[in-house]
């Protein structure tokens, strides 16, 4: 799947593991995965159909009596398919090996019960803003301050920074939640431009998705539920390894998922 560019001519550039670095390293993860993220955003789709089907009627019958239960349900539905998407696309950064269906079941299997909880207060958020969106730039007949728009955006962004650096821990290591947190704050805390930066790309992208709706949906099944979480997750992998140990950690408790060397 090349979308990008062709390799340099010449010898691309390794880091001191045998990696390639920079795009090279993008594009070899990329297109040796990118079935494996087709098939993994589909199932996520599926997944959060239920998600998506009650935020509608809720906002179709303009309840938010009803918007909170089906939000919380839905997203409870959809957790495990949002925690194995993020473990399939941390298996392919770290290059670890397996089958897709082997390793997405794998994924489902340990971690269905501690999704549960983060996807229904992801579902919580996602139907809280799809209301608020309606309620601030639809069904208002006054336009919205700036200060309103801001504090949505905002909001929305503090959301990004906290999915983009509390699932991975989910899927990586048996911890209790509030230890999660901590460790999404201090890691932005350190890196601070990085992440703020991954996750205002990944606030674009769902931006554009909604403001060029319907056409968006085209896109939909193809790239919209991985591909803005893979290009985050590249780019703060490095980081995100040195921060938390995650291949050294994983190597010393399940050496079948050693990262291969061959990449």
């Amino acid at each position: 799947m090349n979308l990008f560019r062709p390799y340099d001519t010449g010898e691309p550039r390794r880091d001191a593991r045998g990696r390639l670095i920079g795009i090279d390293r993008y594009q070899d993860v990329l297109g040796r995965n990118w079935k494996r993220f087709l098939l993994t955003g589909l199932v996520t789709l599926a997944g959060c159909l239920p998600l998506a089907a009650g935020i509608a009627y809720a906002i179709l019958s303009s309840s938010i009596l009803v918007l909170l239960p089906v939000s919380l349900a839905g997203g409870a539905i959809a957790g495990p398919f949002l925690a194995c998407l993020y473990d399939n696309i941390l298996r392919a950064l770290r290059d670890a090996p397996g089958s897709w269906s082997a390793n997405f079941r794998r994924a489902f299997a340990q971690n269905w019960r501690a999704s549960l909880l983060p996807g229904a207060l992801t579902g919580l958020f996602v139907g809280s803003a799809a209301f608020a969106g309606m309620l601030f730039f639809a069904w208002s007949t006054a336009v919205p301050s700036a200060l309103t728009i801001l504090i949505y955006l905002f909001s929305c962004l503090i959301f990004f920074v906290l999915s983009t650096l509390y699932w991975p821990q989910l899927v990586l290591f048996d911890q209790r939640g509030i230890v999660r947190l901590l460790n999404a704050l201090l890691f932005t805390i350190k890196n601070f431009w990085a992440t703020l930066s991954v996750c205002l790309l990944q606030l674009v992208w769902w931006l554009l998705m909604v403001l060029f709706a319907p056409w968006t949906l085209i896109l939909l099944p193809l790239v919209a539920v991985w591909f803005d979480l893979f290009v985050a997750l590249f780019l703060l992998y490095d980081r995100l390894d040195a921060a938390f140990g995650i291949e050294a950690s994983l190597a010393a408790a399940f050496p079948d998922q050693v990262p291969r060397r061959d990449c």
